[in-house]
């Protein structure tokens, strides 16, 4: 009874000092927001021009992590929403729509009024319902320095088959955060995790929320039994009894000030209803102990769901954190998670089965003749890892290790042999990244973008490759790019504000972005000038009904006085600062 009551007491206090903790980053985040707030203003107004919808056909996408693909569920069709790309300098969010065309291995941009604001880390999920629904929620919007973030907890909804986007407004959802994740449950969206982050403070949460596709409410859930600690960026899958399991993840708490050490976790939980039926569904979460091979310790790790009755998870990063550094392994290997057996086990690509028949009648022939001999030249079987060392322009070593599934063929063979060899070599592969976006269509995987790091330096990718999960002979190549042609820009201290307000819209290529940035300039009234010496507070009593004004236009009628006034003045002041 005693350690009972102990338990209990400990359980309390850790509620009670997680709900500080959330105050104290709300505080301190609030500001970061309004000054946010003006600039997501700003792109918004840019989004509202737009009045119809205009599909083209384009080349790839641009490079990016952190969005969200989907598989259309009636049509064989993939949808990229959103994501993030930082080339050193700026950092630039996107909420722009391309749609990938499986059979024709082409890509289409589909611009659509009135689309949620550029966001990346936000969760997507599909539902059948009215000829197919994109379900978007959360996420984060960073300014160009990306030293401040803005959480979203808004929900949207786009319709594939009108092809327009619908905010929806329901009260008592989840609070602002990124990294969560979102699945679809019977005719339910539930979403848990996920973190806030300030400029100083972070939360990670632990919480589950469910949104009725049917009322269009949320609820938050109370479940029984003791559940996850908090975290982002964890696997969530729906097995076939509409329970959900939770696994591994990534969460943070600080040692000391300005020391912060990470948590990389490996445990599993299941999140099941209880008394199905009843007017109101009771929810229970139990540890699960799976078999098999488990994965190797990591975060940004990517998931999907594939064919019979499994879930996967494909790459990420394990960061080895020194005091003043981290280095960081990255990998390219699949894991899947067999949801009624509750077993682990590693993808391990077989091969492609005419170049397995030429393998075998060599190896019957050679046998005939070397005996024993041929035994000790036969391949290892199981995952092999190599590692490989990439060296940056500054000269930094960068170690990757790379889990390559299957029967190894010498890893240690000269250019000339490799070249002879051919198809009887290593297969084509994605590199090991961190970060990229999966679906799964007609049981094939696609892995799209995502990134990785070498020294100091960060590469983003947007290469997008294929593996039928049935058969799991080979990878296929569908769009290829050179990360090493990729531009990135060293940190400057002199870099300019406007410059980091062109970059962090997105959204479109960077040449086109700049082109339609001076069109739209030369039709909008310039913004009022600050005179030589000027105080802000004179600035400001001299502008203040303008830039009401200008927030009145971007935020719409509906909107509240307190709240125009908020970001009219959180508008000035930025472009006040910019100025001076």
């Amino acid at each position: 009874m005693r350690k009972k009551g102990k338990r209990e007491k400990k359980g309390k206090g850790a509620e009670k000092t997680a709900a500080k903790m959330e105050k104290k980053v709300s505080r301190r985040a609030k500001k970061e927001e309004e000054d946010l707030e003006a600039l997501i203003a700003e792109f918004q107004s840019l989004d509202a021009k737009k009045t119809q919808v205009i599909e083209s056909t384009c080349p790839p996408p641009s490079p990016r992590l952190n969005g969200s693909l989907s598989a259309h569920p009636e049509k064989d069709e993939l949808i990229l929403f959103g994501g993030e790309y930082f080339n050193g300098q700026k950092t630039y969010l996107y909420n722009d729509l391309y749609v990938y065309n499986i059979r024709k291995n082409s890509w289409s941009k589909v611009e659509i009024p009135n689309p949620p604001p550029r966001r990346c880390a936000h969760q997507a999920a599909v539902v059948p319902t009215a000829g197919g629904q994109l379900w978007v929620f959360g996420g984060e919007f960073a300014s160009p320095s990306g030293e401040q973030f803005y959480h979203y907890k808004d929900l949207w909804v786009l319709h594939l088959a009108t092809k327009t986007w619908e905010q929806i407004k329901a009260s008592g959802g989840p609070s602002g955060r990124s990294g969560h994740r979102m699945v679809a449950c019977k005719r339910q969206l539930v979403v848990f995790g996920g973190f806030h982050e300030s400029a100083r403070d972070y939360i990670y949460y632990n919480d589950v929320y469910a949104f009725n596709l049917d009322s269009f409410t949320w609820s938050k859930l109370a479940p029984s039994g003791i559940g996850p600690t908090p975290r982002s960026g964890c696997q969530m899958a729906t097995n076939p009894e509409g329970s959900i399991i939770i696994y591994g993840g990534y969460s943070k708490q600080r040692i000391k000030k300005d020391v912060d050490k990470g948590t990389l976790h490996t445990d599993m939980f299941l999140l099941k209803v209880e008394g199905a039926g009843k007017e109101e569904d009771k929810w229970a979460w139990s540890r699960l102990n799976p078999s098999g091979v488990k994965p190797t310790p990591r975060s940004g790790f990517s998931v999907a769901v594939g064919p019979n009755n499994r879930s996967l998870l494909f790459g990420g990063v394990h960061d080895e954190e020194e005091e003043e550094s981290i280095e960081g392994d990255f990998f390219n290997d699949i894991y899947f998670y067999d949801l009624r057996k509750n077993r682990w086990f590693p993808g391990q690509l077989k091969g492609p089965k005419s170049e397995k028949r030429k393998r075998r009648r060599g190896r019957q022939a050679e046998a005939e003749g070397a005996g024993d001999e041929e035994m000790e030249k036969q391949p290892p079987q199981g995952p092999v890892e190599i590692v490989k060392e990439v060296v940056a322009e500054d000269g930094t070593v960068m170690t990757i290790k790379q889990v390559i599934s299957g029967p190894a063929e010498e890893k240690e063979r000269s250019e000339s042999e490799e070249e002879e060899d051919g198809a009887l070599g290593q297969q084509v592969e994605p590199c090991p990244r961190s970060n990229a976006m999966l679906a799964v269509k007609h049981g094939v995987l696609y892995v799209y973008g995502g990134m990785f790091e070498v020294g100091d330096r960060q590469f983003t990718l947007s290469d997008l490759y294929s593996i039928d999960l049935h058969k799991m002979e080979e990878w296929k190549v569908l769009v290829e790019m050179d990360p090493e042609a990729q531009e990135w820009l060293e940190e400057s201290e002199s870099d300019e504000e406007e410059d980091d307000k062109e970059g962090a819209e997105g959204g479109e290529e960077e040449e086109e972005s700049s082109e339609e940035e001076s069109e739209d300039e030369g039709e909008e009234e310039p913004h009022p000038s600050v005179q030589l010496d000027e105080s802000h507070a004179d600035y400001l009593s001299r502008t203040e009904q303008y830039w009401i004004k200008l927030a009145r236009s971007n935020m719409g009628p509906e909107a509240k006085e307190k709240k125009v006034v908020k970001v009219a003045l959180a508008m000035a002041k930025t472009f006040y600062e910019d100025s001076v």
